[in-house]
């Protein structure tokens, strides 16, 4: 604890010194997941129905409120077996047929909700849920491995995508702390044409995406550079990149605020890392258009010490969620 308390402080003056505010937070309640399924990122739908969740057995589960939590809503394998796959837990070998929905996105004109699903690849369900349909599964000859954040532009539709590793696997997550793997990239999906094309390679596990508000550029989260990049879509740097913010953490899921915005899920490992997994410093990180840190969150008290993956606003509150957890929390700072 004296560690956490340590970093409490470092944290604290770094953003103080970038004339950020920093607070706590309220928890107002936690949804709980049957155990041991646990979630990796969150989606509301176009009527604030939700939150969605993808979890460890690669089914997609929809919050319909206090009395009856989670249900079933759809899932992100083709070849899934509800009898072999229900309940298992993350970084299984079944996950690879049974499905590890990562990254979820709604095209709110469609209704559809797009999943990059760690081994199945990019999929989408109709707005009613149900099976999936598989619209990419490699890219250049290669076989996706390790999808993970996923973001759809509002107004032109694109998908935008991320393939956290082409070395590792969902199951390997716990060893990419010390790695130097440089295979990720950052991909857009055309629905209009179903081409896919990649936008930024080499990345040091490519892990959150984020499209801005006017559509002008992309984030995109380096796990292990410690650091989000920003490439340009449109205007006079189009199809440049450029470092968007240095992140004192490791960074995981970025996700637009309706103010145009950014939340990004941060957690730093305490030294030295203790086996099987570091504990950490999990946080939220709230970023302006022009990539300025204007608040920081503590997750302590939500998460204690495990990794956050991320944090989404909605209607003025924050929900959170790890890959370590059976729950959802729901807080305001």
């Amino acid at each position: 604890m004296k560690k956490i308390a340590v970093l409490v402080i470092t944290f604290m003056t770094f953003f103080l010194c970038s004339s950020s505010k920093s607070t706590s937070t309220r928890l107002i309640r936690r949804l709980f997941l049957p155990s041991p399924l646990t979630p990796e990122s969150l989606a509301f739908d176009s009527i604030g129905g939700g939150p969605y969740t993808g979890v460890s057995d690669g089914r997609i589960l929809k919050y319909i409120g206090p009395d009856d939590g989670f249900v079933e809503f759809a899932s992100s394998s083709p070849n899934r077996d509800k009898i072999v796959c229900d309940g298992i837990a993350d970084f299984s070998s079944l996950q690879e047929t049974c499905g590890r929905p990562m990254g979820l996105a709604f095209n709110y004109q469609t209704g559809e909700l797009y999943i990059a699903d760690a081994y199945s690849g990019l999929m989408k369900v109709p707005y009613y849920g149900g099976c999936p349909t598989q619209l990419v599964s490699c890219v250049e000859g290669n076989q996706f491995r390790f999808l993970s954040g996923l973001d759809v532009d509002p107004s032109s539709a694109a998908v935008f995508f991320t393939q956290a590793s082409s070395n590792f696997q969902i199951r390997d997550l716990q060893r990419l702390t010390g790695s130097r793997d440089r295979s990720g990239s950052l991909l857009k999906f055309d629905p209009n044409s179903n081409e896919t094309t990649v936008l930024l390679k080499n990345l040091a596990v490519a892990s959150g995406v984020a499209v801005s508000r006017d559509g002008s550029y992309v984030l995109v989260s380096e796990y292990l550079r410690n650091r989000i990049r920003r490439v340009w879509l449109k205007g006079q740097k189009q199809n440049t990149s450029e470092t968007f913010l240095k992140v004192p953490g490791r960074p995981d899921n970025i996700k637009r605020t309706s103010n145009g915005d950014f939340w990004v899920a941060v957690s730093n490992p305490v030294s030295p890392p203790p086996p099987p997994r570091p504990p950490v410093l999990p946080l939220a990180v709230r970023v302006s258009e022009e990539g300025k840190v204007t608040q920081m969150v503590s997750l302590v008290e939500e998460f204690g010490t495990e990794a956050v993956s991320e944090v989404q606003e909605f209607n003025g509150t924050l929900y959170g969620s790890s890959i370590y957890v059976s729950y959802a929390n729901v807080f305001v700072p």
